[in-house]
């Protein structure tokens, strides 16, 4: 646990000078979350602050993603501003993740391509949201939205919005997709009861 202040640590070791002097790459994670805090306090740096946040997570970049503002400010040092600053720098974060599309994506042709458009995002949502990705006749990538958001256990999806964009998009293709943010990967009974309700629009594959 680093305890003393960062001036008291030799230059070299400093998250600031290592950032300046050698690049980001030769920044461990807890020395990239000191940068964002700032500044300690008299009995416990802002690498300590940092290494106590990523204990508590065994060092889960993807749990600390989904930390809210309250979670942060569970810990000494982090008041509102410095939670505000942590939660922008990791929706940045997520937004580009967004972005990170392959070019060869642009076109889907399996499950996996699906895979990599969609989980940017649903990778650090606490509650279930149900997204559609529109394909030319293609397979091409015109667009991917969201249709609905939810509770921690399920979503409305009403099928005529769905249709509504897939009109106005020229769509010939859906990918229909949602998240389960308890980690269960077996589908629950109201996704079934979706899929039954509306097998004579749509296939499921």
């Amino acid at each position: 646990m680093y305890s003393t202040k960062i001036s008291a640590l030799r230059v070299e070791e400093r998250p600031r000078e290592i950032l300046a002097n050698q690049g980001k790459e030769f920044l461990r994670s807890e020395e990239l979350l000191a940068i964002l805090i700032g500044s300690g306090l008299p009995s416990l740096s802002a690498l300590g602050i940092a290494q106590s946040i990523l204990s508590t997570i065994d060092f889960d970049l993807n749990r600390l993603g989904r930390f809210t503002a309250s979670d942060f400010m569970q810990f000494r040092g982090i008041g509102s501003a410095r939670a505000s600053i942590l939660i922008a720098a990791l929706e940045l974060g997520r937004r580009r993740a967004a972005y990170l599309v392959p070019e060869e994506v642009l076109r889907i042709k399996s499950s996996h391509d699906a895979f990599q458009v969609l989980y940017p995002k649903f990778m650090d949502l606490d509650h279930e949201e149900f997204w559609v990705v529109h394909l030319n006749r293609a397979a091409r990538l015109l667009k991917v939205e969201r249709i609905s958001a939810g509770g921690i256990a399920g979503t409305v999806v009403d099928v005529k919005m769905i249709y509504k964009s897939a009109i106005a998009q020229h769509t010939s293709t859906l990918i229909l997709a949602h998240n389960h943010p308890s980690g269960q990967k077996q589908a629950s009974q109201a996704d079934r009861d979706v899929t039954k309700k509306n097998s004579g629009s749509w296939k499921t594959i």
